[in-house]
């Protein structure tokens, strides 16, 4: 099926969907043209052969960030940003002109060290050293989301349930709304979530090469160790927030991401 330039990226079943369970797959959103190419520019880049599974020793290698061809055509399809339209809302998110970095994943016995419950968190705290921009460990997170739009998962290569697809806590972003609001715009720091959503029903983020995750900015999720064959290419960028997500709004334009919250917080 074609879609035309200006029709809607995501149907009223899939909005809903977004607002209740958090996320909301969206298969064929970018070519597997363009997959494939990054995948061959990663394996140049890796330490390791691709068809020699002898050489794939540790669990997961971290790429460095990529842009340039084909990774920001990927990650700017005009399906995708009209699904950034349709769930952040027009305005409310910043075009990315890089997709981030690849942790790849390796079929390995060993526990590949990252595998916890977590959101990511998008700001500084005021205990933050200016001078340590690499040491996230004091970054926070609030109820709005300070600074992040979205949650992406962007799969470069075929990913099956035994190929270490992120696990999602389905709805998890709701008690995590609850989590944070006590806390103000400040938010929270150093946060152990082991707990936030635990009775969540788990999902697996699984698709062909070009499938894309938009998953609400606080869902809950967490890395698994890889039991298949064949190593995994996905990216994980946040899209940045274009202006700052809010819980009042006179005119009652609330996006999904918004509409989200409030209804956790018992606000609709």
């Amino acid at each position: 099926m074609t879609h035309r330039n200006d029709a809607p990226a995501l149907d009223g079943a899939q909005i809903e969907q977004f607002i209740q369970q958090g996320f909301v797959r969206i298969d064929r959103a970018f070519p597997r043209e363009l997959a494939d190419q990054g995948r061959a520019i990663m394996w140049r880049d890796l330490p390791c052969s691709e068809h020699d599974p002898a050489t794939w020793t540790r669990p997961v290698i971290r790429l460095p960030g990529y842009g340039g061809a084909p990774f920001r055509q990927a990650i700017n399809t005009p399906l995708l940003h009209r699904a950034f339209d349709q769930i952040a809302g027009p305005g409310r998110w910043r075009p990315r002109d890089d997709i981030g970095t690849f942790p790849v994943r390796f079929p390995h016995p060993d526990d590949p060290g990252d595998a916890g419950w977590h959101i990511d968190v998008s700001f500084p705290g005021e205990d933050c050293d200016p001078n340590e921009r690499s040491d996230f460990s004091a970054w926070r997170a609030n109820v709005v989301s300070r600074g992040r739009a979205l949650l992406l998962l962007f799969l470069f290569s075929d990913v099956g349930e035994d190929d270490a697809p992120t696990r999602i806590r389905v709805g998890s972003h709701s008690p995590m709304a609850r989590y944070l609001a006590p806390a103000g715009e400040a938010g929270r720091a150093r946060m152990v979530l082991d707990d936030v959503g635990a009775d969540c029903e788990v999902a697996l983020a699984t698709g062909g090469a070009g499938t894309v995750y938009l998953c609400h900015p606080l869902l809950v999720h967490a890395a698994q160790k890889h039991r298949g064959t064949t190593p995994r290419f996905m990216a994980q960028p946040s899209l940045a927030a274009g202006e700052p997500y809010r819980l009042e709004r006179a005119d009652g334009a609330y996006s999904s991401v918004e509409i989200a919250i409030r209804r956790a917080l018992g606000m609709e």
